[in-house]
């Protein structure tokens, strides 16, 4: 049986027991069902946890950006600037190849409108700034970093703004669980059509 990792921050909490319930019975689904894989670098050393517990995976679907582009007080600029935050998923996507699994990358989620939302992962951040400018601009990074390194993107951003709320909860930065069990579909699909299920 085919064995796939999930990493990523809260959004990826939300829908990781959906995609296990997708994929029962033909793969293999590990993640972290405590811990918020925040900004890149977090993600990076979760990754490496994840590895040396859990031995290989044959897929890591992935996602980083809301945590990246925070910029949390008293701090006044993101906690990964765009060149950063792409220096860290370059390390991530060499990381999941050294370790023989294919990568894809997720897209950020879409922002209705600019806001902060209260911290829900018991991580101990203030607040999370969300602004839709943003989500897009470290997408279009992203995706060029991925195209450029001929890694799948699963552009959940497109995904979830085919709804007109984008799946917004009511803090407008997380998803309803509706908007979970969308994404898990769309993922479970294209992890299915990667690893030739």
């Amino acid at each position: 049986m085919k064995r796939v990792l999930l990493l990523g921050d809260s959004i990826r909490m939300g829908y990781d027991d959906y995609v296990a319930e997708e994929l029962k019975g033909v793969c293999e689904v590990v993640y972290d069902p405590y811990d918020n894989g925040r900004f890149a670098a977090y993600t990076l050393w979760q990754m490496n946890q994840m590895f040396r517990h859990f031995g290989p995976f044959d897929l890591v679907h992935w996602n980083n950006g809301y945590w990246d582009m925070n910029i949390e007080s008293p701090m006044e600029e993101a906690i990964h600037p765009i060149p950063e935050y792409l220096h860290f998923l370059h390390r991530i996507l060499r990381e999941i190849r050294k370790n023989g699994a294919k990568p894809v990358f997720a897209t950020t989620t879409p922002i209705l409108s600019p806001g902060v939302a209260a911290d829900v992962t018991g991580t101990g951040a203030l607040s999370i700034q969300y602004n839709d400018e943003w989500v897009r601009a470290y997408n279009d990074a992203a995706k060029a970093l991925m195209a450029e390194e001929q890694v799948p993107v699963n552009d959940l951003y497109a995904l979830c703004a085919q709804d007109p709320h984008a799946y917004k909860c009511e803090d407008l930065l997380h998803l309803t669980e509706e908007g979970y069990r969308v994404c898990a579909r769309a993922i479970a699909r294209f992890i299915r059509r990667e690893l030739d299920l």
